[in-house]
């Protein structure tokens, strides 16, 4: 057995003797699998789970009502890669209703406007689903705009870990060299890059993510960018004083008297042995991206409508927290400090894992 998978093993074996770090990786998993079977899982399947009922807007969770499905001009027919990664058009119209009667060749029913009011229509059953009626839970209410909530934090799922990986990815790769190059060469190569950290290192978080997504502009991919170029500091300087320490082991002198370039032996020979501490950073790094994100899609520079981002949910219903219905922005705020919770205890169990010291 080589010493890396022994030592692999060893801090896998630490690593599920820690209650916390067990639970966030589970966790983890979860709204991995969530996010990307989000569409298939999700009760509106509808691309963004953007299927607007407004007569059914604001309800409380637990909310229950009868939808009369009546047949669209166009329908379109959606494979199952369009339908995993974009969802699939709804069939049909959903037409709230509170009561119906049937009769050989059509439906009446009274249409639901609001409470007490309904108005009376009938229906050939020509233009109807074969099952024409259906009754659909609400189980944590809905939006303003008679948007189902789960279905809206299953997807906006699918930002968060999306935001986080992109954002770490972009963090290390940045944070890597940099890092690797201040520390390997040492003199002004080390006083430049340091210069232009510390530079960056002064400029508040959130004003520098407003700049680059006010440059950029808002949107999707935008917003991960944004937060990846901010968060790659950290990374290079943690890197740097591991590089610092490590490039007088005997190994990188033996590697170096065997005259392999500077490159390879920072690839080959450096990162492999100081991926311990990364790994720590990258799982804090993940969870700042996560909370950043919610916080420019609150502020309205972020993930834009009708795109569910858990942040724009709180920002979309923030003000039913004092009124009737404080669940609406509840909700997707329990999602956001789960998944961040999550992280952290993983980072933490990594830490303890990895004997990082």
């Amino acid at each position: 057995m080589s010493r890396s998978t022994s030592f692999g093993a060893a801090a896998w074996r630490r690593l599920r003797k820690n209650k916390g770090a067990v639970f966030g990786l589970v966790v983890i998993v979860l709204a991995t699998l969530v996010a990307i079977f989000a569409y298939f899982i999700a009760p509106d399947p509808s691309p963004y789970a953007n299927r607007i009922i407004v007569e059914t807007g604001s309800k409380k969770p637990g909310y229950k009502q009868q939808f009369l499905l009546v047949k669209k001009e166009m329908s379109i027919t959606t494979g199952f890669a369009e339908h995993l990664l974009n969802g699939k058009e709804d069939r049909y119209q959903y037409i709230p209703i509170t009561n119906y009667e049937e009769t050989a060749d059509s439906i009446f029913v009274n249409k639901y406007i609001d409470e007490g009011v309904s108005e009376r229509m009938s229906f050939s059953r020509s233009v109807l689903a074969d099952d024409p009626v259906v009754t659909q839970k609400f189980f944590l209410g809905t939006d303003k705009f008679g948007r189902d909530i789960l279905s809206r934090i299953i997807v906006g799922t699918r930002v968060s870990l999306s935001v986080g990986l992109i954002a770490v990815i972009i963090s290390l790769s940045i944070g890597l060299v940099l890092g690797s190059l201040a520390g390997y060469f040492g003199g002004k190569t080390d006083d430049i890059i340091m210069w232009f950290i510390n530079i960056i290192w002064s400029i508040p978080t959130l004003l520098l993510v407003f700049a680059i997504t006010l440059a950029m502009g808002k949107g999707f991919w935008q917003v991960f960018i944004a937060i990846g170029l901010t968060m790659w500091v950290n990374v290079a300087r943690l890197v740097r004083g591991q590089v610092l320490a490590v490039k007088e082991q005997e190994y990188v002198e033996a590697a170096r008297a065997l005259g392999y370039s500077p490159g390879r032996i920072i690839m080959r020979h450096i990162w492999p042995n100081i991926m311990g501490p990364v790994m720590v950073i990258a799982a804090s790094n993940f969870a700042s991206a996560i909370v950043i994100e919610a916080g420019l899609s609150f502020l309205g520079i972020g993930v834009q409508p009708p795109q569910p981002s858990w942040g724009l949910m709180i920002k979309e219903n923030f003000n039913f927290i004092i009124t009737q219905n404080p669940m609406l922005a509840l909700a997707p705020g329990f999602a956001i400090m789960l998944l961040v919770l999550a992280f952290n205890l993983l980072g933490n169990g990594l830490r303890d894992a990895l004997d990082v010291r």
